[in-house]
């Protein structure tokens, strides 16, 4: 039962991080090279402050859902849910280091004006918020394989629990 609990907390919070950046890549992101520049740091800078919370959050429960499952099973699922559990890792190193400066400089220009280079800092940006939605995608990928796995019978083969050498699960 821990086992489907956290395998469960893994797919669904590394589903809705993955669905969030894939949301901002494909929608707000364009919309935002769509509108006036005074109008995407005033938005940008709101957003950013919105989502430090929700982003943050799933982010954390990605993580210790993905060691939770990596800890309670063996062989492939392990590395499937280990794999995840970095991806998600990477996910935040790179929003941390990449997006999150440049959001402080965006919220310093939408109080005084941007700086000539403001393009290339936005298309950075823009790069580091792809590489992060990568990332998400790629965990919650990982996931779902080894939640649809099957075994050599044909039947749906569920992560294993350690000690269960026979990969039933058990009540």
């Amino acid at each position: 039962m821990r086992l489907q609990l956290a395998q469960g907390i893994a797919l669904l919070s590394t589903g809705a991080l993955a669905g969030a950046f894939g949301y901002g890549a494909a929608n707000l992101v364009p919309t935002f090279n769509a509108v006036p520049l005074e109008m995407r740091l005033s938005f940008h800078t709101e957003l950013m402050r919105m989502n430090g919370i929700t982003v943050q959050g799933a982010m954390g429960l990605s993580v210790l859902s993905a060691i939770a499952l990596a800890m309670r099973t063996r062989t492939s699922a392990r590395w499937l849910a280990g794999g995840a559990g970095l991806l998600v890792v990477a996910s935040f190193l790179i929003t941390r280091f990449g997006n999150v400066p440049i959001n402080g400089r965006i919220k310093e220009w939408a109080a005084t004006s941007p700086p000539p280079d403001h393009a290339a800092i936005l298309d950075r940006w823009e790069a580091f918020n792809h590489a992060r939605t990568g990332a998400a995608f790629a965990a919650f990928a990982l996931l779902i394989i080894l939640s649809v796995r099957r075994d050599r019978t044909g039947r749906r083969s569920p992560a294993a629990p350690l000690g269960d050498p026979g990969g039933e699960r058990r009540g």
